[in-house]
């Protein structure tokens, strides 16, 4: 038997398909016997592994790791099993491992890590956990040897999801998986594409998977897009691709296809892609049913847009805040704050540019991060390298320390200054605050308006510090976080 286990990410209400165990679970389905644990759904996972290995051998625990809450909820459990069962190889696949790969490799209950796209790899991993070929023979996988020395193989190019089978949703209990949200009742996940063929030097996806994208044809999300509404009543989805939008001819596809589903979506896409399509393809979109779109807009300046190697000037922002909004699409813009460079200029501009994007269309959805660095394949974002040491074992990611890094709360680099990291907080509360995100579908109508009264001087004067009264307010109105429950 083998295990494909899916650590504790998220809280219930926030809880949706774990697409990428779902992935894995399709390779195995008809060919291998497998069961799936779910940490967001079982509140014990780890007794729930142990109480499967007593009832059938266990050949393989494979394990989903995302950075963050999910790569700390996956230590525990992998600990106690290779305590108690020191035989069963347990590997590690996700962001985590394909980031961090020595990190996962220095914790003493991994034995495998899997870079990238992990669907071919898992079943030759297999052949190695069943000695019918050597661990060196499999792209896209890392390991140790007896000795304990660490061992990288080349990479594994991706391939399209076509290439795979479709997802064995009736392996969960979907119910728990369908929540409401701002888009629909009945809320479920997919994801279309995998990877990302920009470099932006301050993201991990190219770190992951390189810089090629691999989309699924049209007729397939098609499919995919029916069967969840046909067999389990969905009313919306959220697209997890890291770019939705590629070319227009497939973008205007797709939105003919889905139209007549009735679902109404959300996804990411490039500004300067959707920016420059055409209004027939624009409104194609929102015909569709798309409802918001995440964009990365990351700074309001141009030099800086320049360093991150973002291939987009704010410019662009500004024309798409502006034309998006004749098609009744909501734009979702995030933006990451503290060019190692010049953090308080980079501050300044960046919150005068959000300022001006309010103006132009007060419905846009504002999500400000602070600049964490990750590891690239070239050079850091902001010339940072051998300012940031990285943790060497996934407990000590695990601390509070690199915790607050890794979900952006507090990075703690030695060139942001607490003032400066102070006045992003503060402007953040007052934005947030002054319009609360319309996807919070539990906040009170009075919990709006008290924000929305309290912050409205703040914003208007331009004095953001000192927010005593709107972090009171926020201690008695759940407000919800799209940041953090993205991450």
């Amino acid at each position: 038997m083998i295990i494909l286990f899916n650590p504790k990410a998220t809280r219930p209400k926030n809880r949706r398909f774990p697409l990428s165990v779902l992935a894995l679970a399709a390779m195995l389905e008809g060919r291998e016997d497998y069961v799936i644990v779910d940490g967001n759904v079982d509140p014990d996972p780890a007794a729930t592994i142990l109480s499967l290995i007593k009832q059938a051998p266990v050949e393989l625990l494979a394990v989903t790791v995302m950075p963050g809450p999910q790569m700390v909820s996956a230590i525990e459990p992998c600990k106690q099993i290779r305590l108690r069962y020191p035989k069963i190889p347990i590997v590690w696949g996700g962001y985590f491992p394909s980031v961090y790969t020595e990190a996962t490799l220095n914790a003493p209950y991994v034995d495998f890590a899997v870079r990238g796209q992990g669907e071919d790899t898992l079943l030759e991993l297999l052949e190695v956990v069943r000695a019918q070929r050597t661990p060196d023979s499999v792209r896209g996988l890392s390991f140790k040897d007896g000795n304990g020395a660490h061992h990288h193989n080349p990479e594994r190019l991706m391939k399209s999801p076509d290439a795979f089978p479709q997802y064995p949703y009736d392996r969960l209990p979907t119910e728990k998986y369908i929540r409401p949200s701002f888009f629909g009742k009945r809320t479920a996940v997919h994801q279309a594409s995998l990877g990302c063929p920009f470099r932006c030097s301050f993201c991990a996806i190219g770190p992951a998977f390189g810089s090629r994208q691999k989309m699924e044809s049209t007729a397939r999300t098609e499919a995919a897009l029916r069967h969840l509404k046909s067999r389990y009543d969905v009313d919306a989805i959220q697209f997890y691709d890291m770019n939705f939008f590629l070319r227009e001819d497939q973008a205007l596809d797709l939105c003919e296809r889905i139209a007549p589903l009735g679902l109404r979506w959300w996804c990411e896409a490039r500004i300067d892609i959707v920016g420059g399509y055409s209004d027939k393809t624009l409104e194609a979109i929102r015909r569709a049913g798309c409802v918001m779109i995440f964009f990365g807009a990351e700074s309001g300046s141009d030099w800086v847009l320049k360093e991150m190697n973002k291939e987009l000037t704010t410019s662009q922002t500004l024309e798409l805040a502006a034309r998006i909004k004749q098609f009744g699409i909501i734009p979702e813009f995030s933006f990451v704050i503290g060019n190692p460079k010049d953090p308080e200029r980079d501050t300044e501009e960046c919150l005068a540019f959000v300022r001006k994007i309010k103006r132009i269309n007060p419905e846009s959805e504002i999500i400000i991060y602070h600049y964490t660095p990750v590891p690239q394949r070239e050079h850091m974002y902001g010339d940072v390298e051998g300012q940031v040491e990285f943790p060497t074992t996934p407990e000590e990611w695990a601390t509070p320390r690199w915790l607050n890094f890794t979900l952006r709360i507090d990075p703690a680099t030695p060139w942001l200054r607490s003032s400066t990291k102070k006045l992003i907080d503060d402007f953040e509360l007052v934005v947030e605050s002054r319009w609360p995100t319309v996807q919070d579908i539990r906040l009170p109508a009075w919990g709006r308006h008290l924000l929305q009264a309290l912050s409205s001087w703040r914003y208007a004067v331009r004095f953001y510090s000192v927010p005593v009264e709107l972090q009171w307010a926020q201690q008695f109105i759940e407000l919800r976080k799209p940041k953090v429950e993205s991450l």
